[in-house]
């Protein structure tokens, strides 16, 4: 049991990478100027270029006849949408004002959570191991990536008043778009025949994702500590919006759990809703955050939630996974 969970959490995620998130969280620690607006080193052009390279790569690695034959299941589609871009942030804003003990700052964090796209390999990955309907998650995965390039900065617009934060929504549109929207568009275009070229190094090219995200929450982080941003918060500050962040999953996967019974959904319709509803897209949320917060400090401020959010629905989704496997297993073995 032990080693199929540790098995598990390596293919989502918690392996280097994670060690890699906190590793650049301490060098910005230790080493704050290194990261910061005034350090020598030319982090801006650097993160561009990355962001452009992750989001090609991301488009080569779409397969559009496979996106094709997911638009059947449209029920599942709906929902599973519905769930990450609408059910989500209500659900956020309703339970807001009941977090007295989170500060204002975490609060504008685990609000821009709310609307941040769904994972895509992460998703995938525990869908498969739940014996739910792959297909399903792949097509939602991908849609959900492209469709935060505009929801989420529309939500953001929407609730900038109340989070005290300055955005215009059609220049945040259009910066997302050069820098996300269009290396994803020459990407899908450039799949027929790149993609044959770099499948067998997929493995290898995950790390230039990590090497950027890595870079982006190093810099943010750094500036973060070179103004002393953190400086007034108390210890348990992180463990009052991580076991809020706990508490946030769990709801929102009680209430997809109800709204599957309540459509009749299969038990692998379910599945897939359920682990790619409740799922929240580290890589979006530093890359769309890069842009709508350029001030670094704040960046590492709103970061904090959604990274707290990012590792707990990796280690509880790969423990919910690993049980719905060997419950449809027991059920299949009595049929």
């Amino acid at each position: 049991m032990i080693y199929k969970l540790v098995q598990t959490l390596k293919k989502v995620g918690i392996n280097g990478f994670l060690l890699g998130l906190f590793a650049a969280i301490l060098l910005a620690w230790l080493f704050p100027f290194a990261g910061s607006n005034q350090s020598p080193v030319p982090w801006k052009p650097i993160i561009n270029v990355g962001i452009g390279m992750v989001f090609f790569l991301y488009g080569v690695k779409l397969d559009p006849v496979q996106l094709k034959s997911g638009l059947k299941n449209w029920k599942l589609h709906i929902l599973i949408q519905l769930t990450t871009f609408v059910l989500f942030p209500l659900l956020v804003l309703a339970v807001m004002p009941f977090m007295s003990w989170i500060d204002k700052d975490f609060q504008l964090g685990i609000t821009y959570l709310s609307v941040l796209p769904s994972t895509v390999s992460a998703s995938v990955v525990m869908v498969s191991i739940a014996h739910g309907n792959i297909p399903g998650a792949i097509f939602n995965a991908s849609i959900s990536s492209l469709l935060g390039v505009v929801i989420t900065p529309a939500w953001m617009g929407v609730l900038a008043n109340s989070a005290d934060i300055q955005m215009d929504f059609l220049p945040t549109l259009g910066e997302l778009s050069l820098k996300v929207l269009l290396p994803v568009i020459l990407g899908v275009l450039a799949h027929r025949w790149l993609f044959p070229k770099i499948e067998k190094h997929l493995a290898a090219l995950k790390y230039v994702d990590q090497t950027v995200i890595m870079i982006i929450v190093f810099t943010s982080f750094a500036q973060s500590f070179y103004q002393d941003v953190f400086a007034h918060y108390k210890p348990t500050v992180l463990l009052e919006v991580g076991a809020t962040m706990l508490g946030l999953f769990f709801l929102v996967w009680a209430v997809i759990e109800i709204l599957c019974r309540m459509l009749g959904f299969s038990w692998e319709d379910r599945v897939t809703a359920l682990f790619c509803g409740s799922k929240k897209s580290l890589v979006q949320g530093v890359v769309i955050g890069k842009v709508i917060f350029p001030d670094p400090a704040t960046l590492g401020l709103v970061l904090l939630p959604v990274m707290l959010y990012h590792i707990q629905q990796l280690i509880v989704g790969s423990v919910i996974a690993s049980r719905f496997a060997n419950k449809k297993d027991l059920i299949s073995s009595q049929e």
